[in-house]
């Protein structure tokens, strides 16, 4: 028979095992996107595996771990523990039936429910007094922090520290920017720091009912100049989806588009048409910018990837499907890796981190859960990409691109459609199978799209020049959103 149980020591959770009998040669705890080794002791007659609820990745801090269903991997071990029902454990929550055990946000689960949010929902959207000297940033739902709400806290703490800044995280697995306080999505804590803080800087829709309190600024930074229609521009009359993207355009007061092109079609398609659109470039590309005799450097980042320095490194990253909740199979990275001597990293979208795992074989490193993929951009050598936005930032860099476009007609014709022809206008090669990129790939034509890419990123790219989060911190600052 296996013992469980979940404990603390010194405020760090775990799950420790233990049964009678020879010692098992190894014990784990897997997830899609973590896993953890026991400590394991005892010889003969009893032992005991000890597992840690927390994680480093990217030579970042332990964190607890991401929320979601792991298995329990036990080598010699035939019966398999019983149930225990879910416990707080300090900074997760964690149940255990079986070899399953699942992990979620520390939330009482009094608050986890319809009529728990309910509740909190009343209590800090509509409480009295005044609103507090701080920014709440949320970054793609609470997923990670990243994007240009990550630039703009970095450029905010450094001119005005005195601001408080809470971040929205689904879990304390999300590491958020030093000085910054994490507040777990549903917490009475993320409810309070919502309703009060003077200035919400987001990359997406705001949710769970939110009302702009009188005082309040929403700078809504979104997350990518737009190829694929969006909002009210998607294919098929949707009178829900209509009112729907009204509502939420209400609740923002000034909208950030990287450049000219992005703001007319945001404007447009988020009926954002009569308030003020800043054009400033996006703060999360000034990284990949040389200024004041700051040269981009990847080098922290590849060795946090275990990466060499001499290594060639291809970036593929796909956007997500309407239809499909995981990362596309177009692409099996590890033949690419071998065929074109190459480190091939896989990021997916951030609506595929959660259902998906991470893609594993020979120099193939699974970067979905890397906190920020501006930092990917450095790396790269190379981006391979669909109809994603990163396009747009990665041209910032003027390195290759390629586009592996299987399900053009589909995607065009049924899922999104598009604002213009990217086949006519891609500043790199646009290829339809796995076979055709390995080709490109293997033998680069770059002078062949010069003249297309220098067209894209005069239309794309003006404005990225490596001082937009100084730009945009300071309309901030001088219109009073903050205080210094």
């Amino acid at each position: 028979m296996t013992d469980a149980r979940f404990q603390t020591e010194s405020g760090e959770p775990m799950l420790v095992l233990s049964g009678a009998g020879a010692r098992p040669a190894a014990v784990a705890l897997v997830g899609p996107r973590a896993r953890v080794e026991a400590t394991l002791t005892g010889r003969g007659k009893t032992w005991r595996a000890v597992l840690p609820l927390r994680a480093a990745r990217w030579g970042g801090p332990e964190l607890p771990l991401p929320s979601g269903a792991y298995r329990l991997e036990a080598s010699g071990v035939e019966d398999a523990p019983g149930s225990i029902p879910t416990i707080l454990l300090g900074p997760l929550r964690a149940s255990l039936d079986g070899w399953s055990v699942r992990i979620g946000p520390p939330i009482d689960p009094a608050y986890d429910s319809g009529e728990g949010q309910d509740a909190l929902e009343r209590r800090y959207q509509t409480r009295p007094g005044g609103l507090e000297n701080a920014v709440f940033f949320e970054s793609f739902y609470g997923r990670n922090a990243s994007c240009n709400p990550l630039a703009i806290d970095r450029e905010l703490a450094r001119r005005a520290p005195g601001v408080t800044r809470y971040w929205s995280v689904v879990d304390l697995s999300v590491r958020v920017p030093d000085g910054a306080i994490p507040v777990v999505d549903g917490s009475p804590e993320w409810w309070r720091a919502r309703g009060a803080s003077r200035l919400l800087v987001v990359n997406d829709w705001l949710r769970r009912r939110f009302e702009r309190r009188s005082g309040q600024v929403v700078l809504q930074t979104w997350h990518g100049t737009p190829l694929k229609r969006l909002a009210l521009h998607r294919p098929g009359f949707d009178p829900r989806r209509m009112a729907a993207v009204v509502r939420e355009s209400r609740r923002w007061n000034v909208l950030l588009a990287q450049n000219p092109y992005a703001a007319r079609l945001l404007g447009k398609a988020y009926a954002f048409l009569t308030r003020p659109i800043w054009v400033e470039g996006y703060p999360r590309n000034d990284v990949l910018v040389a200024t004041d005799g700051r040269v981009p450097d990847g080098t922290a980042t590849r060795e946090a990837l275990g990466i060499r320095a001499d290594e060639r490194v291809v970036l593929y990253a796909p956007t997500w499907r309407d239809d499909r909740d995981e990362i596309v199979d177009f692409l099996d990275p590890a033949a690419l890796a071998s065929a074109i001597d190459a480190v091939v990293l896989v990021r997916g979208h951030s609506r595929t981190l959660q259902p998906g795992k991470d893609a594993a074989g020979p120099r193939v490193i699974d970067v979905t859960a890397f906190p920020d993929t501006s930092q990917l951009l450095l790396v790269a050598d190379e981006l391979v990409t669909d109809y994603s936005s990163v396009m747009f930032d990665f041209s910032v860099t003027g390195k290759p691109m390629y586009f592996l476009v299987p399900d053009m007609e589909h995607y065009r014709g049924e899922l999104r459609g598009f604002y213009f022809d990217l086949a006519d206008h891609a500043p790199g090669p646009v290829v339809r199978s796995q076979d055709e990129l390995i080709a490109a790939l293997a033998d680069p034509d770059t002078a062949a799209y010069s003249d297309k890419y220098a067209v894209w990123r005069a239309k794309f790219n003006p404005r990225d020049d490596g001082r937009a989060a100084e730009r945009v911190v300071t309309r901030i600052l001088d219109q009073g959103f903050v205080e210094r």
